[in-house]
């Protein structure tokens, strides 16, 4: 039995590979209309991106704009890895976690 390698052991070229190949699948599924298929690689290409970026340029405190959710702020509270936890604006109460690929810019900075 063959065991995948997990994002967090792929080299740089592997990773960019890996989501040009899922871009494609992605693709192909949005054309075919098969939704949930796409969702499916769009979470895989947030975490495989994920990997690309450094977590410690991401910082408790901090409050960025979600990916693919225009005008929806979250604010970190602590990192775990390449996760950032933390809340939604306006929603307090359940916490959240989000790969760093998603954060797309930070509040208060000018785009």
């Amino acid at each position: 039995m063959v065991m995948e390698k997990r994002y967090s052991e792929f080299s740089e070229y592997e990773l960019r590979q890996e989501i040009a190949t899922l871009n494609d699948k992605a693709r192909k599924a949005e054309q075919m209309g098969m939704i949930n298929e796409l969702a499916v690689y769009e979470r895989k290409i947030a975490m495989a991106k994920a990997y690309l970026l450094n977590p410690e340029d991401f910082k408790a405190g901090e409050t960025y704009e979600l990916q693919g959710a225009e005008g929806t702020l979250f604010k970190i509270s602590y990192m775990n890895g390449v996760f950032a936890w933390g809340y939604r604006d306006g929603n307090e109460k359940e916490e959240e976690a989000f790969p760093i690929s998603m954060l797309v810019r930070k509040v208060g900075e000018l785009s």
